[in-house]
This record gives C-alpha cells, structure tokens and sequence, in this order.
C-alpha cells in the first residue's frame, strides 16, 4: 500500500510539473480584452455593494436618530450632532470606494 502513494503522489507530482511545459506562450495580448471587461464588472459591482450597503447604513442612523430624539428630546441636539458625524464618515467610506473604482480602471 505505501509503494502504490508513492507512485501515486510522484506520478501526480510530475504531472504538475509538465503543466507549465504545455502553456501556450505570447498570447497575453488576446487577454487584455477579457481582463477590462472583469475589471469593469467587478468595479462596478463593488461600487454598487458599497453604496448599496451605505445607504443602509445611513437608514438605520436616520430612524435611529429619529427614534432616539423621540425618547429622549432633551438629548435631540447631541443625537443630531453625532448623526451628521455618522453620516458624514458613511459617505466618505462610499466617496472612497468610488476613487478606488476610478483608480483601478
């Protein structure tokens, strides 16, 4: 049993060392197409989770700043203060996502 993993493994090892020696050579320029297209899509969908994802965000700061000025009014100025802060760092996150999107492509 332990000759058979042997030959097994060593026979997968050469295997994988001849893989390279298929590999077709100089065609990366047919490639680059392809590649702009994933890069388009996948930064479009990024920046689509991410903005998605911070107008959530900003939902639940808006209806709990609202919940909790309704509780407590005497609090509604500080609540509002750290809800325009919260928002405010919402939005850059997103405004970053969007320069890297551009940086990327």
């Amino acid at each position: 049993m332990r000759k058979i993993k042997f030959i097994f493994f060593a026979s997968l090892a050469l295997l994988a060392m001849a893989i390279p020696a298929l590999a077709q050579g100089g065609g990366a320029a047919d490639n680059d197409s392809t590649v702009a297209a994933y890069k388009a899509l996948a930064a479009g969908l990024g920046f689509g989770i991410a903005a998605g994802l911070g107008g959530l965000g900003q939902g639940r700061i808006g209806a709990s700043a609202v919940e909790g000025a309704a509780r407590n009014p005497g609090a509604a100025g500080t609540v509002q203060t750290m809800m325009i802060i919260g928002l405010a760092l919402i939005e850059s996150l997103v405004l970053l996502a969007l320069v890297i999107v551009f940086a990327k492509l």
